[in-house]
């Protein structure tokens, strides 16, 4: 499908190569993250300069943004510029920051094996759903609202929130308002360079109690507490529509998915323990899920052609911020001054058609769904921080139990 190759691009030139080539695919107007470059070597940096001292007590600080101990990583996670094995490893520093820190990213790993064991699954409440939702019209998210204003502004312009406003934004959606938390999932799917619909889609059912047996309340006391002074110079500040703690939304049994429990397939979720080769490989394919110098498949075939595709109707369907496609273009901008790189816009299925192909498992549904029409010459496997096993995912606890 030669029609498809589009020029690679360049580095420094990534803003323009998006607006060229991928600008009718935007949600938004063509901009970059004025936060984060996703290239190898700012994951490298962003890494080597996080200090863990202080982690446990600051994680969830917001504002002034001096005083957040938040580490910044997740966008080069998501999308295995850094994997979670390597940053497990790679970090030290006092016992109590270590173990919680090292918490969050196996929380992490586990928000990945739900989603490789149920896939488009977890976009139904996994174990309650809310037993009505709001069809008032009124706005969820309130901008007049400095708590609400301020930090979808840094959503929109970083893609990136710290876990306490993702609550804030979740909890005022969907507890107070009783608004479908798919929908408020999708804005921050559309805008987060981390977004994914392992962690994004887990953390929206945890705050609204459908993964969990209560919601996450949000009010003023903790924007008071985690963003002082913001309160002060809000319209609102003498009469907070969220002095108030909300009611506990009224949350009724689902049917949970049996695989939750139990995996019926853990070969199918995990992926292969060992590189499956079935022939000679002519290019390695990379996809969003493994950027990085580490993914397997790139780090064994150092002289082949990389190829990468960004998926046309995929990409039509989400109609992401544009942010996070230049993140993708820092990172094959990088590697293409490195290495033969192709980059294609189209039906990966099409492009990649009878072309004997290196690559790295990926557990979502769209690599599962790909990989059974092309030709995959060698499969490596997944860097899983926590190989998958068969036991129950149906909560964190439920699942680290089972290691």
């Amino acid at each position: 499908m030669t029609d498809s190759l589009l020029p690679s691009p360049k580095p420094t030139e990534e803003l323009q190569w998006v607006a060229k080539h991928l600008a009718d695919l935007c949600s938004d107007e063509p901009r970059r993250s004025e936060r984060f470059v996703g290239t190898q070597a700012a994951a490298d940096a962003a890494l080597g300069l996080f200090d863990l001292t202080g982690y446990a007590r600051r994680r969830n600080e917001v504002l002034p943004v001096e005083r957040r101990g938040a580490s910044g990583l997740s966008p080069w996670i998501r999308h295995g510029l850094l994997t979670l094995p390597r940053v497990y490893s790679a970090l030290h520093g006092p016992a109590a920051d270590l173990q919680k820190f090292r918490d969050e990213l196996r929380w992490q790993e586990y928000s990945r094996h739900v989603y490789a064991r149920l896939g488009r699954g977890t976009a139904e409440p996994l174990r309650r759903a809310l037993a009505s939702e709001s069809s008032s019209g009124v706005e969820p998210w309130d901008r007049s609202m400095n708590c609400m204003d301020v930090n979808l502004d840094e959503l929109e312009r970083d893609g990136w929130l710290v876990n306490q406003t993702r609550m804030w934004l979740a909890s005022q959606w969907s507890v107070r308002h009783l608004a479908d938390w798919r929908d408020g999932e999708r804005y921050f799917f559309t805008h987060l360079l981390d977004g994914s619909r392992a962690a994004n889609r887990l953390g929206w059912q945890w705050t609204t109690g459908s993964g969990t047996s209560k919601a996450y309340g949000f009010s003023q006391w903790q924007v008071q507490k985690r963003a002082p002074g913001l309160c002060d110079t809000c319209m609102h500040k003498d009469a907070c529509p969220i002095r108030d703690w909300p009611e506990d939304p009224d949350l009724i049994a689902v049917e949970a998915d049996p695989r939750l429990r139990r995996d019926p397939d853990v070969k199918r979720t995990a992926g292969p323990e060992q590189v499956e080769v079935h022939s000679r490989p002519e290019a390695v394919w990379l996809t969003a899920e493994s950027l990085g110098d580490e993914d397997p498949a790139l780090a064994a075939h150092p002289d082949l052609p990389v190829v990468f595709v960004f998926d046309l109707p995929l990409l039509t369907t989400l109609r992401l911020s544009s942010k996070r496609l230049v993140f993708l273009v820092d990172r094959l901008a990088e590697l293409g001054a490195e290495r033969k790189l192709e980059v294609h816009l189209g039906d990966p299925v099409q492009v990649l058609t009878n072309r004997p192909l290196a690559t790295t498992f990926a557990p979502v549904p769209g690599w599962r769904r790909r990989s059974q029409s092309v030709n995959l010459a060698e499969v490596h496997p997944w860097p899983w921080l926590e190989r998958p096993k068969a036991g129950s995912v149906a909560s964190f606890s439920a699942w680290s139990r089972g290691k």
